[in-house]
């Protein structure tokens, strides 16, 4: 049972379309076949049996729905600024209608006297009930054989409506298309097994378009809905279970000296529970003979670098070398002097491999690496260039990976025949239900721990007006040796703009805090890289108390002296970026704190955002409030692909259906993982059908 032809059909072929407006439809709307115009779903329905009384219209409304005798039609102003303007009367009171386009064609249609049946988004203008452009047709017209009691309301845009197509001129090709389809043209797509109590597919499809009842509507949304989080999910449990079996990768059979010297010898602190079950889930993968695919989400200072490390030692102890990707030169040369450190009573060689290494130890590097005498090679994507070649590379760590193209991490496999172990590590919090659909074919490992000896980072909010107090406030904290961070928010529209508020509160802090007594020093992002990385060397070995920039400070600056962060219009910025920020303080075993200053005129959500940084330290429970304000669709650094681009679904409020839809999936791909049995036939049918439209794309 494959998908239909029908509804592959051209759009221009169905009635009503032609060339013209199929034209229109593909570039405003991506409508460029009957099964796009019947994915293209209403985003509300009017129910027409709702009429209210124009007396009882409030400011508080948003749509109405009204009934009444159309008075009068007036046409004021001149040229630009015309306007047709009528009143709506029924026993309780008028309204006004005003229309600003399509004047004429509007007064043609429209005839004095008789009975309307009126809806729109209600304005008050002078303290009178207004309807600008409302849907308007005779009320005889509009209940007299009506099917469906709920009218659907389609997505359009302006450059549509302007040539007649609006919201409900769409409801009308989507009527006649379902005069064109049938039954047949929507097969079942699901496993008899699950469509218990669930409507067919077709009925599902004509109910979400023309219910004929709130209960339908309700159960065909519920069955849309399960099918759109059950098809991604099987698509990303296939990918999974394909990588599992088809992707060869060194097997890590022993445990052996380095690592357990290191463990019983080295370690400078008792493991975490989180970090010793992330360390157990790595050495099951690395053993399997399969290539690993694990995606480590940690919160920021949750001691991801210790599993790297470790890691990377089950590689040595089984005759394999490890390379280690950061994003900047400053967090590569960070990593190394913390692995260098930490392995300094060790026999293993690490090297440091960036833009700026001399080419003198490069040529002593690179050899190193061909003869297998360096086991880690810590760098930048220096280390993709094609020169790097590898004795035996076992396992490649990539630091916050969103900061590295596919191309780039794909040129890494490249250098081994077979591919290397990936662990892939960021310290942006993703919120389980994002990381389900995101990240579902990688393994994936959540730290949700901090090391023993760290304190909670006291974050407080302070409005512009209390400046003075938290200048006197970072100056006690220097007066005890500590180090200070002071960030600005880059404009995206301007770039002149944000250099020109980061130099103004580069003045402003120095009138604060005068040299010769204190020592400032800045970074963002029109100096060049070489000056960059000075400011930020001077700031890290702490030649400077202070540290003025933009968000370039957001990953990896580690700094254990810092133990102020001042975040300068703090109400300008996301929350997941707010955390990123946060946590470059709070390294040390000082207390530390954040002060988000804002303006006084901080909007509603903005002051609401400051206060759940306020509230809580957790990244992860930030990555779901972050989630809930801002919609699954806006969330940097995780894949904006299919699994994502849902038409109905929305993974907040349909949280509950994706759990149950991803167990139901896992265990049908686990029992039957080429989709053969006859029960699974519709859904290998399905995707059979889709596979042409989807970007298979692996992550990493």
């Amino acid at each position: 049972m494959s998908q239909s032809t029908l509804l592959s059909s051209p759009i221009e072929y169905l009635k009503g379309v032609g060339p013209l407006r199929a034209d229109m439809l593909k570039k405003e709307l991506n409508l460029y076949t009957f099964g796009d115009l019947l994915n293209h779903f209403p985003h509300r329905h009017i129910d027409k049996t709702q009429v209210l009384e124009i007396a009882k219209i409030t400011p508080d409304q948003d749509f109405v729905q009204v009934k009444g005798v159309l008075m009068g039609m007036d046409t004021l102003g001149e040229k630009r600024s015309k306007r047709l303007v009528s009143q709506l009367r029924d026993q309780t009171g008028q309204i006004e209608l005003a229309w600003f386009q399509g004047i004429n064609w509007v007064q043609k249609q429209l005839m004095e006297g008789q009975t309307y049946i009126v809806f729109g988004r209600v304005s008050f203008f002078n303290g009178r009930a207004q309807i600008v452009h409302p849907e308007i047709e005779p009320y005889v017209a509009a209940t007299a054989g009506q099917k469906s009691v709920l009218e659907p309301v389609y997505p359009s845009t302006e450059k549509l409506k302007s040539r007649g197509l609006n919201g409900k001129q769409i409801g009308k090709l989507t009527q006649a298309l379902f005069m064109q389809i049938s039954e047949r043209d929507l097969p079942e797509n699901l496993p008899a097994s699950i469509l218990k109590d669930q409507l067919s597919r077709w009925e599902a499809y004509r109910q979400i378009h023309f219910p004929t009842s709130q209960v339908l509507y309700k159960k065909a949304l519920k069955r849309l809905v399960f099918e759109e989080l059950f098809i991604a999910q099987v698509r990303l449990n296939l990918v999974k279970i394909d990588r599992h079996k088809n992707s060869r990768g060194h097997k890590f059979e022993v445990v052996g000296d380095y690592f357990n010297n290191f463990y019983n010898h080295h370690l400078p602190f008792e493991l975490t529970g989180a970090q010793k079950r992330v360390i157990k889930e790595i050495r099951q993968d690395t053993a399997r003979g399969y290539q690993m695919n694990r995606l480590l989400q940690g919160d920021v200072g949750s001691g991801k670098t210790m599993i790297a490390l470790l890691s990377m030692l089950i590689a040595a102890d089984n005759g394999y070398q490890s390379c280690m990707m950061a994003p900047t030169e400053i967090l590569a040369q960070q990593h190394y002097a913390g692995l260098s450190e930490l392995l300094k009573d060790m026999p293993i060689e690490v090297a440091l491999l960036t833009g700026s290494t001399k080419t003198a130890e490069r040529r002593r590097i690179l050899q190193g690496l061909l003869d297998d005498t360096i086991h880690f090679v810590v760098g930048t994507h220096a280390i993709i260039e094609e020169v790097v070649q590898f004795k035996n590379l076992g396992l490649a760590v990539i630091d916050e990976q969103h900061r590295f193209g596919v191309a780039q991490r794909a040129q890494l496999w490249k250098k081994a025949s077979i591919p290397p172990h990936v662990l892939v590590m960021t310290a942006t919090p993703i919120p389980r239900t994002l990381a389900m659909t995101a990240f579902g074919d990688l393994d994936y490992s959540v730290m949700d721990e901090l090391p023993p000896g760290r304190q909670p980072i006291k974050t407080v909010h302070r409005f512009e007006t209390a400046r003075a107090n938290v200048m006197d406030f970072v100056k006690t904290e220097i007066q005890k040796g500590r180090q200070a961070y002071f960030v600005y928010p880059l404009i995206e529209e301007s770039e002149k703009l944000s250099f020109e508020d980061l130099m103004q509160g580069y003045e402003q802090v120095k009138s604060y805090f005068p040299e010769p007594t204190y020592k400032i020093s800045m970074v963002h992002g029109r100096q060049k890289n070489i000056e960059k990385e000075t400011n930020m060397q001077r700031f890290v070995s702490g030649d400077t108390q202070i540290l003025v920039g933009t968000t370039v400070i957001e990953v990896g600056v580690n700094v254990p002296n810092a133990s102020v962060m001042v975040i300068e219009s703090s109400e300008k910025f996301g929350l997941s970026q707010l955390h990123q920020l946060r946590g470059r303080v709070g390294r040390g075993s000082e207390q530390s704190y954040c002060i988000l200053l804002s303006s006084v005129k901080a909007s509603r959500e903005a002051r609401e955002r400051l206060k759940i940084m306020c509230d809580h330290t957790d990244g992860f429970i930030i990555a779901e409030k972050d989630l809930e304000i801002r919609g699954p669709g806006d969330i940097d650094g995780t894949r904006q692909s299919g699994a994502l681009n849902f038409k109905l679904a929305n993974i907040i409020n349909d949280r509950q259906t994706l759990i149950e839809a991803k167990e139901i999936a896992t265990v049908i791909c686990e029992k039957d993982p080429n989709l053969s049995s006859p029960e699974n036939a519709p859904l290998k049918a399905y995707l059979l059908s889709q596979k042409s439209k989807i970007g298979w794309g692996k992550i990493a």
